[in-house]
């Protein structure tokens, strides 16, 4: 519930047998009692909560997050836990620690001796390294000058990751390599993100009639900005005979005005801001089109869409790290016109395009699987 808490819970929910696990969390989602509650017996878990440090609540409190300018860190790499809590942790006489979370390296130093397993996901120097190079940080100098500094801070905080009996755990081998150029000494692994939600693993992949059914998953913000607009762009001025034969639906947030312009160029679109069941609204589809201009990891939208039988037109930011081929089981794309053009030969070609997702869901489903790949991972406590 909220932004990646996913992936530990799915590789909790297929760990394999014999483990046992306690977390603790800071609950920065905000979960209720009776949601925690529905976890711990999802996940045969237990769940304690811990209160964020007085300094931080009070920099939050107060709004004094200029502070942030002047450290050498990135600020959430100044928590530590207390005595206590360190005391409780090591009476329990723990074979292994997993640490999921942001800027954690100073909790990792309180426990040294312990098997260590840090899922950073991805690389937080590499996503400003990235974001550097985007035209909508370029032209602003206070945009460009804010992402230097993040950068300058997460690529201290990684040079100074702890290496001693650390496995640092990645979704995205992107993000493993370029942590490596920063800190060639510690040890990173990169693991498949494995998949999410099936709804109908056997279902047929026929697309509908008389209009194929095209969606556009995810928000527009950051992380799709530039390539958004482009590719709404190149819509507004395809030709009939595409607007003709495609359903769009929009599903996420901040699309208004885009959705006005596709309606007012002949578009036949829906918007959906939120759906309360995620899994079945992009099911009612047969192609997702992705338009990422920045990312690093893998994409659990792009997972979610390939696992339930769509086709997945993509960024090369959409696909990285997915076990799928441009040609083969995705379509991926560089410029917005690429796009269009695949639209006019999925209309002539529509069995070509339905194998091309039947190869996509495979390959997820073999590359992905969530027990395959939380076996991996408990493995990393063995190694």
């Amino acid at each position: 519930m909220g932004g990646p808490s996913g992936h530990p819970y799915h590789l909790l929910l297929e760990r394999p047998e014999g483990i046992d696990v306690t977390i603790y969390s800071y609950n920065t989602n905000a979960l209720t009692q009776a949601q925690i509650a529905r976890v711990e017996n999802e996940l045969s878990i237990k769940i304690k909560l811990l209160s964020l440090p007085l300094w931080l609540t009070r920099v939050i409190r107060y709004r004094l997050s200029f502070i942030r300018t002047f450290l050498k860190f990135p600020i959430y790499s100044y928590i530590k836990l207390s005595e206590t809590q360190v005391n409780e942790i090591t009476s329990q006489k723990p074979d292994g620690i997993w640490y999921y979370g942001h800027g954690l390296s100073n909790v990792i130093r309180q426990f040294g001796g312990i098997r260590t397993v840090y899922s950073i996901a991805d690389s937080y120097t590499l996503h400003f390294y990235r974001r550097i190079k985007l035209k909508s940080t370029v032209v602003s100098f206070k945009e460009y000058l804010r992402n230097v500094i993040n950068y300058r801070k997460h690529y201290r905080m990684e040079l100074d990751y702890p290496t001693n009996n650390v496995v640092y755990h990645t979704v995205g081998n992107g993000d493993r390599y370029f942590l490596l150029t920063i800190n060639p000494d510690i040890d990173v692994r990169f693991l498949r993100h494995p998949h999410y939600e099936l709804s109908n693993p056997l279902k047929e992949i026929d697309f509908a009639r008389p209009k194929i059914r095209l969606l556009i998953a995810g928000r527009y913000d950051i992380y799709s900005f530039e390539a958004a607009d482009a590719l709404i762009k190149s819509f507004k001025n395809a030709d009939d005979t595409v607007k003709g034969a495609f359903k769009l639906t929009i599903l996420g947030k901040g699309w208004e005005n885009h959705y006005d312009t596709l309606k007012d160029s002949g578009w036949d679109v829906n918007l959906i801001k939120f759906a309360p069941d995620y899994i079945e609204e992009i099911t009612k589809h047969d192609i997702q089109i992705n338009p990422l201009s920045l990312g690093t990891g893998t994409k659990g939208k792009v997972l979610d869409a390939l696992a339930n039988g769509l086709l997945v037109i993509g960024t090369p930011y959409a696909l990285e790290n997915i076990a799928v081929k441009n040609g083969e089981s995705c379509v991926e794309y560089t410029h917005a016109e690429e796009v269009t053009a695949t639209l006019h030969d999925i209309i002539n070609n529509r069995e070509k395009y339905e194998q091309m997702a039947r190869n996509g869901r495979d390959a997820v489903l073999r590359h992905h699987n969530r027990r395959q790949v939380s076996q991996q991972f408990f493995n990393l406590f063995k190694q």
